[in-house]
Formats: C-alpha cells, structure tokens, sequence
C-alpha cells in the first residue's frame, strides 16, 4: 500500500511541476531582442525605413563581424549556433545564395512567419532595421552549405 501511495505521489507531484513550468514556455520564449550597433556601416541610399531588394553588404567583412554578433543576439536561440538548426526553426546554411536568398531573407526578416495565428517567427525588421538585417545576411550567407 506504502510504494502505491508514494508512486501516486511522485506521478501527482510530477504532473504539477511539468503544468507549473509548462505554462511559462513559448515557442520563443519572452525574448526582447537585442540591439545591435550598426554604426560601422555605410548609410542606405534613401535611408534605414526604405528597404533595398540585395545585399548591399555582401563581402563588407565589418558587416560580417556585426553579423556574426547579431545573429548570436537575436537569431540564435531558435535558427542555432553557427546557423545549424535543431529542427525548431529552418537551417540557414541552406538558404540560397545571392539575390534569390536575398529576397525570401528579407522577406522573413522583415515580416516574420505565422501560421494558423500562431507565430513562428517574429518580425524583426521594424525592430532592428536593415542595417542589422543586411548584416545578419551577410552573416549567415558565410555560413552556406550544399551538404
């Protein structure tokens, strides 16, 4: 009778503990993106606001550093270390290079993804901006791999 009760106990505490921390969890979590100092790069022609449709970064080694850091800061968590995903959100390294990843990139980055109402992905365009975004990109495309 004891190990029956002790077993309903431990099933009952557990049952607890998984509901209590449960209910904390997100897809993302509550997660306030970090900013990133894009101090170091060009200016965009027509300004932060005004979206341009290609890397104007692409080969801009600070923009790769800023890239690096940022991405650590803000994408990481879901999309990563190094861009190599876990399966909760897409690996990166196998985005397409050039203007073609240029586009579903910018796309992603600005507006985010949801499904359903749920979301997947967080808009962070009007949040970092595109100096940060172009950044990341150019980032990630260092990372890219056919394997």
């Amino acid at each position: 009778m004891t190990i029956r009760t002790g077993r309903a106990a431990l099933i009952a505490a557990a049952a607890i503990a998984s509901l209590s921390v449960g209910t904390s969890l997100y897809a993302h979590g509550n997660v306030t993106p970090q900013a990133v100092d894009t101090s170091d790069l060009p200016d965009m022609a027509g300004g932060n606001d005004n979206w341009v449709q290609h890397n104007p970064y692409r080969g801009n080694a600070r923009a790769l550093e800023i890239g690096q850091s940022a991405y650590g800061q803000n994408c990481a968590r879901c999309h990563g270390l190094d861009a190599i995903s876990g399966g909760i959100a897409p690996d990166l390294r196998y985005l397409e290079l050039g203007d073609a990843g240029d586009e579903w990139f910018v796309e992603r980055f600005r507006h985010g993804s949801s499904h359903d109402g749920k979301v997947y992905m967080p808009p962070f365009g009007d949040v970092l901006g595109q100096k940060a975004g172009w950044a990341i990109r150019t980032w990630v495309e260092s990372k890219h791999t056919d394997e």
